[in-house]
């Protein structure tokens, strides 16, 4: 190998030149033919790693190389630091990119929600791969851009909803585009999450930030408050600032199935309702409805105007007609497909899909069967040139637009004290019966109490003008010192 020619380019082509090759030792062919060559390697970093972050890591831990990992905790993430001393160690990665970027050829990103987006499009304006733990991002905006700079930059990427990689989400697109349930203009999903603290005031007590914690890194790009245990570890998914609530969390899991194999695009209707809405916290429960419009038909089947119901908060879907007796729901993310010739029922990941009628259809296989772990999909995809590299489960370019998907809903249930239908231009990534002058109150806390077997509510309310509101909910105004890189047009 010329000393012009860099690491990296070899990684995109030493698989197609080892297919031209006849007889060479297995040193040369790499790790498909059972020997993993060094320069083979990815060097892989990861930022966020105390949580799923560990997951993945050990998902591609065994062929890879760990070279850098970053966590703003480094107590939470210690036992990950102590696994892999020869990895370098950051608090920021801002620095860490700065300092290994050009040794950096993959990032693993799974922080809190509110930095994916940051990290993630500043690593692939770098061109690095990204594997971008889910919801993807914490706005539409983010979401739009990942899936723009992912196109122009042409590197590997994945969402870390793993189900899209299993093959219950392969055999519902099977079932549905060969028209086995006919038409679909209902799907009902939910959830039990959240299993973490939602429906809370914002505490007002300070606490001592701990001092293996860098609070400020934290934030990021979001705006600067005084620490409390109450958001960190894991219970930040509860606060608008950092997480999406329980939507946020598991319709990456539970709605990949439909947006995939109902071939959805942006919904163009939305509306929400919850349990009480504060403005910092989650409520503990909510319920959403997309609209989404007419598709191109397939061979097979039509795609009409279809409504998707979610609920959380442990509150189900109501059973179809002829439910057995001896089925269950999965109490995790049940999803139902209300079609005109048959029902289709599935869990959380789309896992395990059976037909309200008993059927067990043999569909035409239509898609690449993974047969690795999601994260071991990915990294062999960032050794593929661009022209030759598999279309992964939740590659951005589909994970982007359902990300959208997701977080409409959030948008869609922090919106309801308007009292209406929203109507949504997604390409344009705008509410268009929202004006200038409309506001509406949303609560800051709720103090209530009982007085001589009285109840009071005693909110604190204030007047928001929503239109200002929702731009803000679509693309956040980051906090000075934090910028995402530009759209690409």
């Amino acid at each position: 190998m010329s000393s012009e020619m860099s690491r990296r380019r070899f990684l995109r082509t030493s698989v197609t030149a080892a297919a031209g090759l006849t007889v060479v030792p297995s040193t040369v062919l790499g790790k498909s033919f059972g020997y993993t060559a060094p320069s083979d390697k990815l060097n892989i970093a990861a930022v966020g790693i105390g949580g799923m972050g560990h997951s993945n890591i050990n998902a591609v831990k065994a062929t890879e190389n760990i070279v850098a990992l970053c966590d703003v905790d480094w107590d939470y993430s210690k036992g990950v630091f102590d696994e892999f001393p020869k990895a370098k160690k950051y608090w920021d990665w801002r620095k860490m990119y700065d300092e290994m970027g050009k040794n950096i050829d993959a990032v693993i990103v799974a922080t809190a929600d509110h930095t994916h987006a940051i990290i993630a499009s500043t690593a692939m304006a770098m061109g690095k791969h990204v594997y971008v733990q889910k919801p993807l991002t914490h706005t539409v905006y983010e979401s739009r851009l990942l899936t723009k700079l992912a196109a122009k930059h042409k590197v590997a990427t994945q969402m870390g909803n793993q189900g899209s990689s299993g093959a219950g989400v392969r055999q519902i697109c099977d079932w549905i585009w060969a028209g086995e349930i006919g038409e679909v203009t209902r799907v009902d999903c939910a959830t039990n999450r959240p299993i973490w603290p939602q429906g809370l005031n914002a505490p007002t007590q300070v606490d001592e930030t701990p001092k293996t914690l860098n609070w400020e890194l934290f934030t990021g790009p979001a705006e600067l408050i005084p620490f409390n245990h109450i958001y960190h570890p894991w219970n930040w998914r509860g606060w608008w600032r950092y997480g999406t609530g329980a939507l946020g969390d598991m319709a990456c899991h539970v709605m990949h199935p439909i947006f995939k194999g109902l071939k959805l695009g942006y919904p163009t209707k939305a509306q929400g309702s919850s349990t009480l809405l504060l403005t910092d916290c989650a409520p503990t429960a909510q319920s959403v409805r997309l609209t989404f419009p007419a598709r191109d038909n397939l061979a097979k089947v039509a795609l009409p105007e279809v409504e998707v119901y979610w609920t959380d908060g442990g509150i189900k879907p109501l059973l179809p007609e002829g439910f057995p007796a001896d089925k269950r729901l999965d109490i995790d993310g049940p999803v139902i497909f209300h079609g005109t010739k048959d029902t289709l029922i599935c869990g959380c990941y789309g896992s395990n899909p059976w037909l309200l009628s008993g059927r067990k259809p043999d569909s035409p296989k239509t898609q690449r069967e993974v047969t690795t772990s999601h994260e071991m999909d990915w990294v062999g995809a960032c050794k593929e040139s661009f022209e030759n590299r598999r279309k992964l489960a939740s590659d951005f370019s589909e994970a982007g637009p359902f990300n959208e998907m997701v977080v409409m809903g959030v948008l869609a249930v922090r919106l309801q004290g308007l009292n209406k239908e929203l109507l949504w231009d997604g390409p344009n990534m705008q509410f268009t019966n929202i004006s200038d002058t409309e506001n509406f109150k949303i609560t800051k806390s709720d103090n209530f109490s009982i007085h001589n077997g009285h109840p009071t509510f005693n909110r604190d309310e204030q007047d928001i003008n929503a239109k200002a509101f929702a731009e803000e909910l679509i693309k956040h105004n980051y906090r000075s010192g934090w910028k995402l890189p530009d759209m690409p047009q």
